[in-house]
C-alpha cells in the first residue's frame, strides 16, 4: 500500500476539481513530509499513475497567467473504490506512515466503519507486541549482542504504545468526538 496513493487521492476527493501543484501545495500545507514519505515528485508520480489506470480523469483546463493552463483531475469511480480499499488497509495497519494517511481521512468515512477498523489495528498492535515479548526467552540474553531482550522490549513497547493511542482515539469516536458523515461531532468544535 502506498500513502501516497491515499494521500493524493484524498486530497483530490476534498478539492475536485484540482490540478497537481494545488496537491502538492495542500500535502505541503499539513506538513506530510514529516509524518510520510511523500515528496513533491513522488505526488506528481501517484497523479500519472492514477490517471493512466483511470482512477482519475482530466476534467478541463483552467488558464493561469504565469504559463501554460493547468489540467483539471477529478476522482473516478474506480478511483473511489480505490481511496476506499486503501483507507480500509491503512486504517488496520501497524505501519505508522499508512496509519498516519488514513487519520488524515478518517472523517471521510461513517465512524462505525472507522471503529470497527480501528479496533482491528487495535488487535494487531497488540498481537505484535505479545508475539515480540513472547520470543525473548529464544534469544541471547540481554548483555549479549545484539543485545536482542533490549531489542524486543524497544519494538514490543512501540507497538504497546501504538495499541494505547489507538484506543485513545477509539474512545474519543466513540464519544461522538470528529465530524463524520454519518453523524455530526456531539462536542463542540
Amino acid at each position: 500500500m502506498s500513502a501516497v496513493r491515499l494521500l493524493v487521492l484524498g486530497v483530490m476527493r476534498l478539492r475536485q476539481p484540482t490540478y497537481g501543484y494545488a496537491v502538492r501545495r495542500e500535502l505541503l500545507s499539513w506538513r506530510a513530509e514529516t509524518w510520510t514519505n511523500v515528496k513533491p515528485g513522488s505526488i506528481y508520480h501517484a497523479l500519472r499513475q492514477l490517471t493512466q489506470e483511470g482512477k482519475l480523469s482530466a476534467f478541463g483546463t483552467e488558464g493561469s497567467d504565469q504559463g501554460p493552463g493547468r489540467t483539471l483531475f477529478e476522482v473516478t469511480e474506480a478511483g473511489e473504490a480505490e481511496f476506499r480499499a486503501l483507507m480500509d488497509e491503512a486504517l488496520v495497519s501497524i505501519d505508522m506512515e499508512e496509519l498516519g494517511a488514513a487519520i488524515a481521512f478518517m472523517d471521510t468515512l461513517p465512524r462505525a466503519h472507522v471503529v470497527e477498523k480501528l479496533r482491528e489495528q487495535r488487535r494487531r498492535s497488540e498481537a505484535v507486541r505479545n508475539d515480540l515479548l513472547a520470543m525473548i526467552p529464544s534469544f541471547p540474553g540481554r548483555y549479549e549482542p545484539p543485545h536482542a531482550t533490549d531489542l524486543l522490549e524497544l519494538w514490543s513497547g512501540v507497538f504497546g504504545h501504538l495499541a494505547g493511542w489507538t484506543g485513545g482515539l477509539l474512545e474519543r469516536l466513540e464519544a461522538g468526538e470528529y465530524r463524520m458523515p454519518d453523524r455530526p461531532n456531539t462536542l463542540p468544535s
